[in-house]
């Protein structure tokens, strides 16, 4: 296989996009198990103190991320994020108005390999999701997996991030107040194992926990279609029904996380590797779908607000899909 190399003079700015987004790829991929490693080699080393105060720091910590985290605004603002933002690029698509005197859950569409663009627009400060949207404060949700693992936990609540279990993401909605927005990739680990390039499958036909949710707090629901998200990486092909489809989702039901076999580009090659493609990514957030609080929502009730949702959804796909190279013959599939 040839390996197309990269140039060795590339503009400092690009090289500082790539650096930032190596590190958040790292981050998503290897930071879990290696904050697990290091927790328990340090008990056998002389520095076992600092394992031994962070289990008992750990332990009255415990609760916090259920309780809507621990965001630190000056880390969501850091320089780095715009080298990563200005790396695909992403962009911020607004399309009405958010009432900060209301609540909101948005359903980000679809999940991609490793979330970018989600990630980028609402777990930090680059794209401008505070001044597009005032007044409102966003909690993306992450398997609850993810704030087991010591050290880590602490580095993903930081962005803002929270466990997708129903307790702590509707804690916001129901203990901050209003202004807050509860964004969701409603398809999660499963639909990541449909991210390939040019494919629009949602993974929303059975999916109504979060419509509950929303409806159970008086939230309202907004669509988010993130155009590009499937463009970055290219994914071993596991078309459903293939052995390995099969093992993927076998492992996806035991673990909770699902495995795709994603490759795109290197660091210093464009060849292969865990790096992502330079493609741009343009989020675009829908008109907000109002929600009245109903607490015991009946099942005829949640089918009617599930199917107005869906509709929403697509018919944001088809505003915007030709502004940004999805031909008009094509349609969003739900599964």
């Amino acid at each position: 296989m040839k390996i197309d190399f990269a140039p060795l003079e590339i503009p400092l700015q690009r090289r500082l996009q790539t650096a930032a987004v190596a590190q958040w790829v790292f981050s998503f991929i290897a930071l879990a198990p290696l904050c697990i490693f290091l927790f328990i080699f340090l008990l056998f080393t002389r520095f076992w103190l600092i394992s031994v105060l962070y289990a008992v720091w750990w332990f009255y910590d415990y609760d916090t991320p259920a309780r809507g985290g621990q965001r630190v605004p000056f880390l969501c603002g850091l320089k780095i994020w715009d080298y990563m933002r200005d790396y695909f690029p992403v962009k911020l698509v607004k399309t009405a108005d958010l009432d900060p005197r209301e609540n909101y859950v948005l359903g980000f569409h679809p999940h991609g390999v490793l979330v970018a663009g989600a990630f980028t627009n609402f777990c930090t400060y680059a794209t401008g999701f505070r001044e597009l949207f005032p007044g409102l404060t966003s909690y993306m949700l992450m398997l609850p997996l993810w704030f087991r693992s010591p050290f880590f936990r602490n580095y993903i609540m930081c962005a803002g991030l929270i466990p997708s279990d129903k307790e702590s993401a509707s804690y916001p909605l129901r203990k901050r107040g209003v202004g807050n927005a509860v964004v969701i990739a409603v398809g999660g680990a499963p639909e990541a194992l449909d991210a390939h390039p040019g494919t629009y499958n949602v993974l929303l036909a059975q999916k109504k926990g979060f419509i509950k949710m929303a409806m159970e707090n008086g939230a309202h629901l907004v669509p988010v279609f993130s155009f590009g998200e499937n463009e970055v990486f290219d994914q071993v092909d596991n078309k459903r029904g293939t052995w390995l489809r099969w093992t993927q989702e076998r492992l996806q039901s035991i673990m909770g996380i699902s495995l795709p076999l994603f490759h795109a580009r290197g660091i210093f090659q464009y060849s292969f590797g865990l790096m992502p493609y330079r493609r741009p990514i343009h989020t675009v957030v829908g008109r907000a779908i109002q929600v009245q609080r109903n607490e015991k929502p009946t099942a005829e009730e949640l089918d009617a607000v599930h199917q107005l949702y869906m509709d929403e959804l697509s018919k944001l796909f088809d505003e915007h899909k030709e502004n940004y190279g999805v031909d008009k013959d094509t349609h969003l599939n739900f599964v």
